[in-house]
């Protein structure tokens, strides 16, 4: 089993309904370190840059509202297979479909406000890690 790092994000829904402390004990709970956090506020710029891939989307100006909201918390986790395990931990993205039992699953009340972001590879990991803490 390989140690990795993965960056998460728990979005501004998340930090508006005072989550942050159930959620960093179920990622330490799971045997995950967080070895770095950092609250910021993200502007459009690094928000069309994270996605890239959804701003030719029609609900993309949904996703700019919400994420701009507020304050969210990066996290740099680290541990086995961390990717992978965070993506279990964190849930289906679409709430609908996010099992009983994992963060979105019990928290999310839409997919957009869907409480959390994890890395989907090893190498966005990388990417994202570097876009968040430099």
């Amino acid at each position: 089993m390989e140690i990795q790092k993965t960056y998460v994000m728990l979005k501004p829904t998340c930090v508006q309904r005072g989550l942050i402390g159930e959620v960093i004990s179920r990622i330490e709970r799971k045997g995950y370190k967080i070895i770095d956090a950092k609250m910021m506020y993200l502007n459009e710029e690094i928000l069309r840059e994270h996605y890239a891939h959804l701003t030719d989307k029609p609900f993309f100006p949904q996703i700019l509202d919400n994420m701009t909201s507020g304050p969210v918390l990066g996290l740099i986790v680290e541990g086995r297979n961390a990717v992978v395990g965070m993506r279990i931990l964190m849930g289906a993205t679409k709430f609908e479909e996010a099992a009983a039992g994992t963060i979105r699953g019990d928290y999310a009340s839409s997919t957009r406000e869907n409480i959390i972001h994890g890395s989907d590879s090893l190498e966005n990991a990388e990417i994202e890690i570097k876009r968040f803490f430099g």
